[in-house]
């Protein structure tokens, strides 16, 4: 493995993956902050906004449904995975709540820097602890990524998918819009 995190095909190994991921997210959340403040902005900061919670939610469940569960079979840390899964569960909450909300609401600032927070702390407890705790275990780390890769595409075509009707509605995209202002 060369110290790139690749292969000698060139694929990435799982913490390679995970932490592209981080750093785009980290760039998400630091490309709001930016914009936080200038005049009319909000719909790019909504945009933006969309664009980091789906990001977030396909991280999460890759997490979830490979990684630690891998990390758990590998080296049996099963607190530091339950932390990371209740952090999970709190940016779900709070991806939730931002969802629902638009820039300029009361709470939606608090709301993405409170995020952004958490996301930061669970990152660095990520990269050192579990990072260094996969490699110590010797888990298939290529093998590892290369299931990671073909989910997260599964995950970006199903995300790509237009969206269904229900109940003969016409479908929504999820973006969310501007408040209409009263009549």
């Amino acid at each position: 493995m060369a110290a790139t995190g690749k292969d000698q095909d060139g694929a990435a190994d799982a913490l390679a993956l995970l932490r592209a991921e981080h750093e785009q997210v980290s760039r998400m959340f630091a490309q709001c902050a930016n914009l936080r403040g200038l005049e009319d902005a909000e719909e790019t900061i909504a945009e933006l906004v969309d664009d980091l919670c789906d990001a977030l939610i396909i991280h999460t469940m890759l997490e979830e449904e490979l990684f630690y569960p891998a990390l758990r079979a590998a080296f049996g840390d099963d607190e530091l995975i339950d932390d990371a899964e209740l952090e999970h569960a709190g940016a779900r909450e709070l991806i939730s709540q931002l969802e629902a909300m638009y820039p300029g609401d009361e709470h939606f600032d608090a709301t993405l820097a409170v995020l952004a927070e958490e996301f930061a702390h669970h990152v660095a407890q990520e990269e050192t602890e579990m990072f260094e705790g996969a490699r110590a275990a010797g888990l298939d780390l290529v093998e590892l990524g290369h299931r990671l890769a073909l989910r997260r595409a599964q995950l970006d075509d199903d995300m790509a998918a237009p969206p269904t009707s229900f109940d003969g509605a016409e479908p929504h995209d999820g973006r969310r819009t501007p408040p209409r202002a009263p009549d």
